[in-house]
């Protein structure tokens, strides 16, 4: 999922009396329920609902992972779990699907984020804003040295597998395009091929009937 950047500079809890920017964050879940909210490298990002489309893609997407056996006792498959980063003193993202450790809950840290240690692939399926997904949580996840990154880029029609993560990029950055059959590293502790042509239709929304 993107998300378009609330323009603001970053700073602390009880500076000058302004309230943190996790306080402000959650002020905005409150206001606006249904969207989704992020701090990246100190910024919130607000993100509209997505389409029912971006739905449908999430749950054909859930299915190799669980028919992998990577929804079990070693590790769980969920959608939406935040994501404690370390790119700021804030920061945090929520990415659409994610595989972690099945102990994950044992890694809580705040504002009901998990340490990134039991995560081992993040999933974003792009929105209306997707330089988001395609940069900025690159380096964010990165950073957080999270294994894998997959990318369901809806725009270019196209799927993108990021693995090795260095410092705040990953050294490879694979491009799929429909007709491929993606096999995913090992790391997630199953083997999951991902029919990119399926999971792209599946993606897209629909063309309206006129009238």
């Amino acid at each position: 999922m993107s998300a378009a950047p609330a323009e603001r500079p970053h700073h602390a809890a009880g500076t000058d009396g302004e309230a943190s920017l996790l306080d402000e964050a959650n002020l905005l879940m409150e206001r606006l329920p249904g969207y989704r909210i992020e701090i990246i490298e100190g910024q919130i990002r607000v993100t509209p609902p997505a389409d029912g489309a971006h739905g449908r893609g999430l749950t054909d997407l859930m299915l190799p992972f669980i028919l992998a056996g990577l929804h079990g006792e070693q590790s769980t498959v969920v959608q939406a779990i935040g994501i404690w980063l370390p790119s700021g003193p804030e920061d945090y993202a929520i990415p659409d699907l994610a595989v972690v450790d099945a102990d994950f809950e044992d890694h809580h840290t705040e504002n009901n984020c998990y340490d990134p240690v039991a995560f081992r692939l993040v999933l974003e399926v792009t929105s209306s804003n997707y330089q988001s997904d395609l940069r900025t949580k690159v380096a964010a996840y990165a950073r957080a040295k999270v294994p894998v990154y997959v990318i369901i880029d809806r725009k270019h029609n196209r799927i993108h597998v990021l693995t090795d993560p260095v410092e705040n990029e990953y050294a490879t950055h694979r491009v799929h395009a429909p007709g491929e059959l993606v096999t995913l590293p090992d790391s997630l502790g199953a083997k999951v091929t991902l029919d990119t042509a399926e999971i792209l239709k599946a993606a897209q929304p629909k063309a309206r009937k006129k009238g």
